[in-house]
């Protein structure tokens, strides 16, 4: 089954703690301090293979979770660095975060590799706390937790020609008959349902990725039909063939819809350079209608053929079209979807929220530091009050008019404050 999208909720691991100890010998009753480091949390880290064409892995594992790092140990052990989870997605990839539907990365290269959320470091060890008038520090810290995020993929089919037309025209019959595809061939609308993939191998030195996209019908831009879903594919493709059906009623008033419908959906479709193609040549009625139509498209200022992907008449002439004109179209370079950058916040900064017999703190640094704290030990907290000083809570709370006795909430943490 062909799924081009995907929702799924991936959670980098916690670094491991560091450790709170005193090294231990025969007469050596005070030992210094010799705990050691957590190791790192796992990574969650995206990386593109050919062996994968659509996202349909994600419809039955929506959640990856990496393992935290090891505990430090005592004779300045570190603890062990988790593993990374490697997600293999195919190529055409891209990652959104699914809250502010900001593009994170676009994936086309195989082996490319995108870290969506790195793992917690380590927290340190007392080792690091010892100084000349603090020598048996009961002080270390607790890892750094990881990162939760909701992500949306999206898959753009990578080819270099697309095939469109409107449903029954031939396309899905066309790429059969030049590549090693099996897509569905029958004579009914709406036979292709997923967008099919083939490559026409023309000589030694030249070959086309084709895409064959379900067929076009009035309104797909907006979701009519099937077109919402697959117009994306096109716009990697940097040339498109675009099939008449010789049987249609009226065959340039489809050519117009199917245009007018790709440059709704993205008007810079409207300048891909297009080898147009009226099949189903080997009929004689359409053999009759031919001509009118050949002139018609010709005073359009296109080049038409008159093809029969059945009985392969001007097919290898239209894949050498093609290539001529995927020769000359220019590199194309998707500026909408970029992400426009963002000065990262200032995790120093924080705010100060009044909560029933309370005040609610909030901010990335302060929160992090509760969550490295270690609360059983006094040192520890007398370090996480000093933290509190230099970024200017304690200022803050008295500002606020705290008063003795009222609780301070930070995360899931409940302090009491003392003047």
């Amino acid at each position: 089954m062909f799924v081009d999208q995907a929702r799924i909720i991936i959670r980098s691991g916690r670094g491991g703690d560091g450790a709170v100890h005193f090294h231990r010998e025969k007469f050596v009753p005070r030992g210094g301090p010799d705990g050691g480091d957590g190791g790192r949390g796992g990574h969650i880290i995206f990386e593109v293979t050919t062996h994968l064409n659509t996202l349909s892995t994600f419809r039955h594992v929506t959640r990856f979770v990496a393992q935290d790092g090891g505990r430090g140990s005592k004779n300045n052990m570190s603890g062990k660095s988790a593993p990374d989870i490697i997600i293999k997605v195919p190529p055409g990839t891209m990652i959104y975060d699914a809250v502010s539907n900001e593009l994170i990365g676009d994936l086309t290269d195989n082996g490319q590799q995108l870290t969506v959320a790195k793992g917690g470091r380590g927290g340190r060890g007392n080792q690091h706390f010892a100084t000349s008038r603090r020598q048996a520090p009961r002080i270390a810290e607790k890892g750094e937790p990881g990162r939760e995020r909701e992500l949306k993929l999206e898959l753009k089919l990578i080819a270099d020609v697309a095939i469109v037309g409107v449903p029954n025209a031939g396309k899905s019959s066309l790429l059969a008959a030049v590549s090693n595809a099996k897509p569905k061939i029958a004579d009914y609308p709406f036979t292709t349902l997923e967008p099919n993939l083939g490559v026409a191998e023309m000589d030694e030195n030249t070959s086309l990725v084709l895409a064959d996209i379900p067929g076009l019908i009035e309104g797909a831009h907006a979701g009519s039909g099937l077109g919402f879903d697959f117009l994306r594919h096109i716009q990697r493709t940097r040339a498109i063939i675009h099939i008449l059906d010789g049987l249609s009623e009226d065959p340039l008033a489809d050519f117009s819809q199917i245009n007018s419908e790709m440059a709704l959906f993205d008007p810079r479709l409207k300048n891909r350079p297009q080898v147009v193609a009226l099949n189903k040549i080997d009929l004689p009625d359409v053999k009759a209608r031919w001509p009118k139509i050949k002139v018609k498209l010709e005073k359009k200022g296109y080049k038409p053929l008159a093809i029969s992907a059945v009985s392969g008449e001007n097919v290898k002439e239209l894949l050498w079209q093609a290539s001529k004109q995927l020769a000359q179209a220019p590199t194309i370079e998707e500026k909408a979807d970029l992400p426009i950058y963002k000065p990262p916040e200032d995790p120093r900064e924080f705010q100060i929220e009044r909560s029933g017999d309370g005040y609610v703190i909030k901010g990335a640094a302060i929160e992090r530091a509760a969550d490295m704290t270690y609360w059983e030990y006094e040192d520890s907290v007398r370090r996480f009050q000093q933290l509190m000083e230099r970024l200017g809570v304690d200022d803050a709370l008295r500002a606020a008019g705290i008063l003795e006795g009222q609780i301070v909430y930070i995360k899931d943490y409940e302090l009491i404050w003392e003047d």
